[in-house]
């Protein structure tokens, strides 16, 4: 699901994007799975043809279950499972992306359509290999090993994967903050498992991740969430 441009191109599509403002008053309508282009350069895609909305960064594997919220003057506001705002969009079709490099908000464009975000199936040694890909993520930012474990089924082994790869970039997140190493050091493990409603838990060592297969990608916690977990235990 990536779209990587070389930097000339990327510069070029942000100066033919934001370099004339829009006339006044003139709507855009997006597609239901739009490409976007920050004025800072990031790239995203929105998905909207699904029961929840669905954010997908360029350059982070993870894709963003969202909730749509009404805003004062016809404006949407788009939040991840936490509650926090990521995507503003207005009546007139303006975008403002909400980041950590910009918690204030960046304007941006439509740069066209882009690819539908969903999960695929996957046999038993492809969800062993993702489990292990994670694992390996996830080891060399703690600086030690961290077993992914799994309990699926065909039915959640796909989700059980993404779930696996959100978790390895929660633990590449917590690794950057200062208190790092104290949230690592709470478990050695991680351990997927099906269940009613997506969550995350530390005992004994072990972060668990509960995923609910039956909510699609909507079904299993975001990075956001499980840093926040490991943050207050």
């Amino acid at each position: 699901m990536g779209f990587a441009q070389p930097a000339s191109a990327q510069t070029g599509l942000r100066q033919g994007l934001f370099g004339k403002p829009a006339g006044a008053g003139r709507q855009v309508q997006a597609p239901p799975v739009a490409r976007y282009v920050s004025e800072d350069g990031q790239i995203f895609v929105l998905d909207r043809t699904q029961g929840r909305p669905l954010l997908k960064f360029e350059d982070s594997p993870e894709v963003w279950a969202l909730k749509a919220q009404p805003a004062p003057r016809g404006d949407v506001i788009y939040k991840n499972d936490l509650g926090e705002p990521m995507l503003r969009a207005t009546r007139l079709g303006g975008v403002t992306v909400f980041t950590d490099a910009r918690p204030d908000g960046a304007a941006a464009a439509l740069a066209g359509d882009g690819p539908p975000l969903r999960l695929s199936p996957l046999s038993p040694q492809a969800l062993l290999e993702r489990l292990a890909q994670a694992s390996l993520r996830a080891s060399r930012a703690a600086r030690r090993t961290i077993l992914f474990e799994a309990e699926a089924t065909p039915a959640s082994s796909a989700l059980i994967a993404d779930a696996a790869t959100v978790t390895s970039v929660a633990v590449v997140r917590m690794s950057r903050r200062k208190d790092g190493r104290t949230l690592l050091a709470q478990f050695r493990k991680v351990l997927l498992i099906e269940g009613q409603r997506a969550s995350a838990d530390i005992e004994d060592q072990v972060l668990k991740i509960t995923v609910a297969p039956a909510q699609g990608l909507a079904g299993r916690p975001s990075s956001e969430r499980i840093v926040m977990v490991a943050a207050t235990q």
